[in-house]
């Protein structure tokens, strides 16, 4: 049996690409003992965790191509988690619960899970669940590098969410924490000002370029050496912003 955390062999594929990596976050010894069976029979790859911050390590650790979480985690809520993944990674997420009430799943798929499979499930349903996830999330994962980007002496760590400059670290309130997250998952790439206002504020807040120019100009002040000449949050006039890695 293989050791929490660590990939277990791989079933034989005829398939001479290498299989998809399954990051299972659950408690349950006996759902993981099921888990383990089912997809490395299936030929996928696998990795488990039993806490939400071990689940949270290891997605930063190991990129995974898809991720199945259970939302009653002993340390940190699953919604909690999904939160958290979702700052830095669109690597899809299978939300395992027995939560089953229609609140519950909104929930989830508000806090940014792609989908919901409710406790029992069978084997058949959760593998065809995990074909559609891939599918969708081809080419959309966030490589485990890009958990942390470094902009000259600004290096900011999204899986332990902390931002430090020339070593020291950075307090941020929580909007000027996603503002900066927003633009770090694309490093290098313009995001609009109406892209930036929807990750940060929500749909609602599309047309409030002002809220932008008032915590860029807070973000500047604590990260840039020089916030009237910054180096690293470039604006592009009249379209948005952009993270400028050296």
């Amino acid at each position: 049996m293989p050791e929490p955390g660590r990939d277990s062999p791989p079933a034989q594929d005829p398939n001479p690409s290498v299989p998809a990596l399954v990051l299972v976050v659950e408690d349950e010894a006996q759902i993981l003992k099921f888990l383990r069976a089912a997809l490395t029979s299936h030929g996928y790859r696998y990795v488990e965790a039993t806490t939400g911050e071990e689940g949270l390590r290891q997605a930063a650790m190991r990129a995974p191509d898809v991720i199945v979480l259970d939302l009653g985690l002993p340390d940190l809520d699953g919604l909690e988690v999904t939160r958290r993944l979702r700052e830095w990674t669109r690597t899809p997420i299978i939300v395992l619960s027995a939560r089953g009430q229609e609140r519950d799943k909104i929930a989830a798929l508000d806090a940014g899970a792609d989908d919901y499979v409710t406790k029992p499930f069978g084997v058949g349903e959760l593998l065809a669940r995990l074909r559609v996830a891939l599918r969708h999330g081809d080419g959309q994962g966030t490589d485990a590098s890009t958990a942390v980007v470094q902009a000259g002496d600004l290096i900011i760590d999204q899986e332990r969410r902390r931002v430090t400059r020339g070593g020291e670290e950075m307090r941020l309130t929580p909007i000027e924490y996603r503002l900066l997250t927003a633009l770090a998952r694309y490093p290098g790439r313009v995001l609009t000002h109406e892209q930036l206002l929807k990750q940060v504020w929500g749909p609602g807040y599309a047309g409030q370029k002002h809220y932008l120019r008032v915590y860029m100009a807070q973000l500047r002040h604590k990260l840039e050496a020089d916030p009237a000449r910054p180096r690293h949050l470039i604006t592009e006039p009249g379209v948005g912003y952009r993270l400028r890695e050296d």
